[in-house]
């Protein structure tokens, strides 16, 4: 098994306020490591006073008791795949390796529809129907801006070129509000040392937005020299901590593997007591719209880095629904 070096990585903080200027390094960033911050500031930013309102509804919900969670359970949700309540060892991320499944919960809502929800929401979640609906077009809005200003580093003539195919007003996508609560688990638990909280996987959209709390450490990233790295929660210690980002799948795909989609994981953190702390985290999986091709973008940068490669034709490439299926067949063990 590939081991912890150990070492914070270090991952730069970008100010996204002018995108003209920063395009370049932000490609430079997640072409080399897939990972980046962005300040929390400036037209996109997303309250921290909405942030940490989330946590604590989180938090209410998964301290609820099961049968509470089990009346919004993903296997009994009618309105769609990947939506609603997995209980602890429900998903497997890594299933070539992982003996058991993943050692969390989580509650996945789907994107709103004109502000309202399309799903069943837990009474606890659903008395703040409003405010998660605001947070999740919070989210989008920032990942548009991020995708404008990859588009600005690729060197696309079109700037909206991503941002339009993620456009929700054209039709449905796989874009997904996640909350996820890793809790603390019995010291005594068999091989606890080769448990993981979520195992190895990269992302299956194209851009992830990622919240953290301070003091709740355990994300790690596979390095391109092999290892795994944990990545600080909050680098410089800001007072505003920076959102951190990740590319996911899609846009690897879009750009022939020019910008990485980095493979990383959850464990329990070596500090602290055997068993961990209770972590809890906010993410958003922003998708494309579902019938979006996978073709490489129009971008010289790209098409530079795909020379020599096989290259993707119309006649047989993937959609943005056939992959996120792909993915969550082999994740839940689906037929």
């Amino acid at each position: 098994m590939t081991v912890s070096n150990g070492l914070p990585l270090d991952i730069p903080v970008i100010d996204l306020s002018d995108e003209s200027k920063v395009g370049k390094d932000v490609v430079e960033v997640v072409s080399r490591l897939g990972f980046l911050f962005v300040k929390n500031a400036g037209e996109d930013e997303i309250l921290q006073e909405h942030i940490n309102h989330l946590f604590k509804l989180s938090q209410a919900f998964f301290s609820s008791p099961v049968a509470v969670k089990e009346t919004c359970s993903i296997n009994s949700n009618k309105s769609g795949k990947n939506k609603g309540w997995l209980s602890m060892g429900e998903e497997t991320l890594d299933p070539g390796n992982q003996k058991r499944g993943d050692v969390k919960e989580a509650f996945n809502i789907g994107e709103f529809i004109d502000g309202k929800a399309q799903q069943p929401l837990p009474e606890v979640l659903a008395a703040h129907h409003d405010e998660i609906a605001r947070f999740q077009a919070s989210c989008h809005a920032l990942c548009n801006r991020i995708l404008r200003t990859l588009a600005r580093g690729l060197e696309i003539t079109e700037g909206d070129w991503f941002a339009q195919r993620h456009d929700q007003s054209k039709g449905p996508s796989g874009s997904v509000l996640r909350l996820l609560y890793y809790p603390t688990v019995s010291g005594d638990t068999d091989s606890l040392t080769e448990d993981i909280r979520a195992g190895a996987h990269s992302d299956y959209g194209s851009v992830t937005l990622l919240f953290q709390l301070p003091g709740q450490p355990g994300l790690e990233i596979l390095t391109p020299q092999g290892t795994w790295s944990p990545v600080p929660v909050n680098p410089n210690n800001d007072p505003t901590p920076p959102v951190l980002v990740n590319i996911g799948d899609l846009l690897s795909y879009w750009t022939n593997g020019l910008l990485k989609s980095t493979v990383h994981r959850v464990i329990f953190p070596n500090t602290g007591k055997k068993g961990g702390d209770d972590r809890y985290s906010i993410v958003y999986f922003c998708h494309p719209q579902d019938d979006e091709k996978l073709l490489p973008v129009p971008s010289p940068l790209v098409e530079q880095h795909g020379a020599g490669k096989a290259q993707v034709t119309a006649e047989n490439v993937m959609t943005a629904r056939d992959h996120l299926n792909n993915r969550l067949a082999a994740t839940y063990k689906l037929s």
